[in-house]
């Protein structure tokens, strides 16, 4: 037991060094050094998207391993909500995301990844996008249900054979 408080311990004090306690409004924005906020389950959101195209190609979370490894690796890792555990993005598929850039917005409170992902896809269901539909543009017929629009047509891959029996993360 006392063994695993000092390496949680250890573990806190690692990313508390790697990144500026937030002491001041000016400093997180203004100030040089990395703050970020993670909310109160230790995750910020992050916002990907294609580094060639501008395509926003998914949006996740990080906690303060996941961007750590992704600075360090220069490919994206996220947290996993679904699984409760880090996650290399693109380990399974082979789709890896190289990041090109990453920004912090002015409060440090979300993150935005620039990736290079070759011809490969983001998405688990196998589009290249996770944001693979759009919704219609105007009055609503509240009588019926809105139907989306499928931008992309073909998927880059079928999620049965590359993820082979795991679970879906998709949770209802």
């Amino acid at each position: 037991m006392l063994l695993m408080q000092i390496a949680i311990l250890s573990f806190f004090h690692y990313f508390s060094y790697m990144f500026k306690k937030r002491d001041s409004v000016f400093e997180v924005e203004e100030g040089k050094f990395l703050s970020p906020k993670f909310d109160s389950q230790g995750l910020i959101p992050v916002i990907t998207t294609d580094s060639k195209t501008g395509e926003v190609l998914m949006h996740g979370y990080m906690n303060s391993e996941a961007l750590k490894k992704t600075i360090e690796t220069k490919e994206a890792h996220y947290w996993s909500r679904s699984r409760k555990s880090i996650w290399h993005k693109g380990k399974t598929s082979g789709f890896t995301q190289k990041v090109i850039q990453i920004r912090i917005d002015d409060d440090q409170d979300s993150v935005w990844l620039s990736v290079d992902i070759g011809s490969g896809a983001s998405c688990h269901v196998g589009y290249k996008s996770c944001f693979y539909r759009s919704i219609p543009l105007g009055k609503i017929d509240h009588s019926e249900k809105v139907e989306m629009k499928f931008e992309e047509k073909e998927k880059k891959f079928d999620p049965e054979k590359v993820y082979k029996g795991q679970p879906n993360p998709t949770k209802l």
